[in-house]
């Protein structure tokens, strides 16, 4: 019996990090500041669209030059 609930324990823990390990993780965490120009924002991580885009438009040099 006792070696019936190891195995579902194994099992159960096995599963656990199976789904940890898989879970989203958020690449941009809200800082409370534009990641583009870095002016105070109570919600999100661009103050403006504009700001998004350039953000992009950076990273994506970025990723070029690393190639």
């Amino acid at each position: 019996m006792a070696d019936e609930f190891d195995n579902a324990s194994a099992l159960e823990e096995l599963e656990r990090d199976l789904a940890l390990a898989n879970r989203h993780k958020p690449s941009m965490a809200p800082t409370g500041y534009c990641y583009n120009c870095h002016a105070p924002i109570p919600t999100g991580n661009f103050c403006d669209s504009d700001c998004c885009e350039d953000w992009q438009k950076v990273q994506w040099a970025k990723s070029q030059r690393q190639r």
